[in-house]
């Protein structure tokens, strides 16, 4: 497999790729998988349409991963905490605001998130499959702020003024968050990503103690749970990176805002990323002129994986999609 290889520093040939929301509104093909079901929930939970959505991106675009597709909300439910999700308006979340009534989480809840990586797991033999989750941080601010923010005051307000409810916060969701990965990793999860969508809301020094704490002991539990690679995936300044150089974490997923050319020289993880989403907007000579910028700078040591700085969007072009993974896999490395 070789995203595996690459993890790893083993030789490859040319840089493994896939991408961040690579099954979506931008294909008709998942439109029409899409409109078979009466919500987007529905839709994570239909372990027939989830397994052919997640297989359509190795079907229409030949990319080297398949992650699953579900949504970062879904552990959420079975803790206590309502999720809905309106067309067009994104996820609207219901709490009651008490640490207390939140709930631990068995695996047997989400069962059908592993049924989903099992049917992948039968269509695909030679490319690894992902599980991913949310990260305590982002999971929590979407819980306070019940939903998206454009300030996430109510989340900085709640770390700042109930700190000892924050902590069990985090605490909770480490341990659900666990019980869920570990639950993916069983069902045949090649890797894990953890998405930290939200991090870059957190002042340093936040961030440095929610680093340190939470996801070290997220990291090390994996790590000592199962082999599998672990990326992390957050969006925010690069000077996070210091307060996560020692954890154990195979792989760091930057945005687009990071030196990653420089922290690769820096670090010994492996790195993936960058490229804006926005230049797939561009006419087509940009796109892959702006790719082979990206890649030309990479250090012709593996351990990197050609990704997004964040998602793929649902106006995007299908075509600027797929012209995008031919030059990532035509570049051949020296």
């Amino acid at each position: 497999m070789l995203l595996i290889k690459s993890l790893q520093g083993e030789r490859i040939e040319r840089f493994p790729l896939w991408l961040m929301r690579q099954a979506g509104r931008y294909m008709p093909q998942y439109r029409a998988l899409r409109e078979q079901e009466r919500d987007f929930l529905a839709f994570c939970k239909n372990v027939e349409l989830a397994v052919r959505a997640s297989l359509l991106p190795v079907e229409l675009l030949g990319v080297d991963a398949v992650i699953i597709f579900s949504d970062i909300l879904v552990p959420l439910e079975p803790a206590g905490i309502g999720v809905e999700f309106s067309e067009g308006e994104g996820p609207r979340l219901q709490w009651d605001g008490k640490v207390e009534s939140l709930k631990r989480i068995n695996f047997s809840q989400v069962e059908f998130v592993g049924e989903i990586i099992r049917g992948v797991k039968t269509q695909v033999k030679d490319i690894p499959v992902i599980g991913f989750c949310g990260a305590p941080f982002t999971l929590m601010a979407y819980a306070i702020e019940g939903g998206s923010s454009k300030d996430f005051k109510k989340t900085k307000l709640f770390m700042w003024q109930r700190r000892e409810e924050c902590r069990r916060f985090v605490s909770l969701l480490v341990d659900n968050l666990l019980e869920y990965l570990k639950g993916q990793i069983r069902a045949g999860a090649d890797v894990v990503q953890i998405f930290d969508s939200w991090a870059m809301h957190m002042p340093y020094e936040d961030f440095e103690e929610y680093a340190q704490t939470y996801l070290k002991a997220l990291f090390q539990e994996l790590k000592s749970f199962s082999g599998v690679p672990l990326i992390y995936f957050f969006r925010g300044s690069g000077s996070f990176l210091k307060a996560l150089e020692g954890l154990p974490v195979d792989a760091l997923s930057v945005d687009w805002t990071v030196d990653m050319v420089g922290a690769m020289r820096e670090s010994s993880k492996a790195f993936q990323g960058n490229l804006d989403p926005a230049v797939l907007y561009c006419h087509e000579d940009t796109i892959v002129k702006k790719t082979h910028e990206l890649l030309r700078c990479i250090p012709r040591k593996t351990k990197y994986v050609f990704n997004l700085g964040h998602g793929l969007m649902p106006d995007m072009d299908l075509e600027k999609v797929r012209l995008l993974v031919r030059t990532v896999k035509e570049f051949r490395l020296s």
